[in-house]
């Protein structure tokens, strides 16, 4: 809202009003806003969700430090989700078509998550939603997202075309020099090709004009399982304090500098990657989120004062993901999401050769001692049957298996960004 305020205003000269053009000066207000605004609301939300008995409930599974975590509030995803908002309603552009759909994001999941924690603590009962009922409304929310990538005239990028021959004098003698026309495309970025570019349309069965709309369901399919997936994702990995929210920060400064390089026509000229023109406002965005991330760690860390909840993963997981779409990165999320995914591979590579094995000999086996990943190295009690994979003895206090993993996320982080230079 500041950010229009000034626009309206710029017919007069008010000092520092350019300012509020770059996005750089917008991004750090919006980030430096966002983790203020964590830190000084969140003592008091915090503070009220003590007084409603809004704590977490916990069953013994055998795990280091786990019992002392009972009764503490929980619900806490409502600050990080508040300091965004904030942020992003005064500094970022809200007629920009990304923003709108982050801000929908945003809403939607931390809604999904909201009434999975209600249930949770309210209605007592430990499951919370169905999976088929999130999942269905990630779906949903997959849907929506990319039906507007498809339709929406805003949504483009721009593709370097050749320019002819006979225009090449005209154009220097006139200084008209146009290399880029805009397009409604199904491309998006790959690491290790050429120009960094994969189009959705290679996987089409079909030819001619029926290949432009199997090109597009084909995308929209991706996208519903890619914020599908990394809101999951984040979710499994939300398991000890400072966990989700540090992995999470690391993974949106990535996704601000990718936004803010697509968003930039010298920059993403000079590092021969796609531009997406009005992309620059996501920067701002994931410049809210991360500051956030950061406030809410002020409270989050061990020993955690506030859990985030469902409330909380669930909406860290859908930004990631629509971000990631919406910039034309997420074959990249492998990679920078290289925690998330193990995560989730490890739950689900222990539920198939749990099943395998059990079928086979009669006798469950494990890969892990406990899943998700981050519990094995936590695990404290004897697991019956085979585990392939020993855990640690003595297991690892959660503040040093959190650090790793914020070690770790830095490395995918870095690896990530150097995938610009690697074709």
């Amino acid at each position: 809202m500041i950010y229009h305020l000034f626009q309206l205003l710029k017919e007069y000269d008010i000092p520092g009003q350019g300012l509020m053009n770059y996005l750089s000066f917008r991004a750090f207000l919006a980030s430096a806003t966002a983790m203020l605004f964590s830190l000084l609301v969140g003592k008091k939300i915090i503070s009220l969700l003590q007084r409603k008995q809004i704590g977490e409930t916990v069953r013994d599974l055998g795990l280091q430090g786990q019992i002392e975590k009972k009764g503490t509030p929980t619900m806490g995803g409502v600050i990080i989700i508040l300091s965004i908002l904030t942020a992003v309603l005064l500094f970022c552009d809200l007629t920009n078509v990304y923003v709108l759909l982050l801000l929908l994001s945003t809403l939607w999941c931390g809604a999904l998550g909201f009434t999975d924690d209600y249930i949770k603590v309210f209605k007592h009962n430990k499951e919370g939603m169905s999976e088929h009922g999130k999942l269905l409304a990630q779906i949903l929310l997959g849907l929506v997202i990319g039906l507007t990538v498809w339709t929406s005239d805003d949504i483009v990028v721009r593709e370097k075309v050749a320019i002819p021959e006979e225009e090449q004098e005209e154009i220097v003698e006139t200084g008209r020099y146009r290399n880029e026309d805009v397009v409604k495309s199904t491309k998006t970025t790959i690491p290790f090709v050429k120009d960094h570019e994969f189009d959705y349309k290679w996987l089409s069965p079909l030819k001619g004009k029926w290949n432009w709309y199997t090109k597009w369901m084909i995308y929209v399919l991706m996208i519903v399982f890619v914020i599908t997936a990394c809101s999951n994702g984040t979710n499994l990995t939300d398991g000890l304090d400072g966990l989700a929210a540090g992995t999470s920060a690391i993974v949106g400064v990535v996704i601000g500098v990718l936004a803010w390089l697509g968003g930039n026509l010298i920059d993403s000229d000079y590092l021969n990657i796609m531009y997406i023109p009005g992309s620059g406002e996501i920067a701002i965005f994931m410049s809210a989120f991360v500051g956030a991330l950061i406030g809410f760690l002020w409270y989050n860390s061990y020993p955690a004062q506030v859990f985030m909840g469902d409330t909380g993963s669930l909406t860290i997981g859908g930004i990631i993901g629509v971000s990631a779409v919406l910039i034309r990165k997420e074959l990249l999320l492998p990679l920078l999401c290289g925690i998330f995914l193990m995560e989730s591979l490890s739950v689900l590579m222990q539920r198939t050769y749990f099943r395998w094995t059990k079928r086979k000999t009669g006798e469950g086996a494990r890969i892990w001692s406990m899943t998700p990943l981050h519990h094995h190295y936590q695990d404290k009690k004897q697991v019956p049957g085979k585990v392939l994979i020993p855990k640690p003895v003595p297991p690892h206090h959660e503040a040093k298996i959190v650090a790793r993993f914020w070690i770790v996320g830095i490395l995918l982080a870095v690896a990530t960004l150097a995938l610009l230079k690697v074709r």
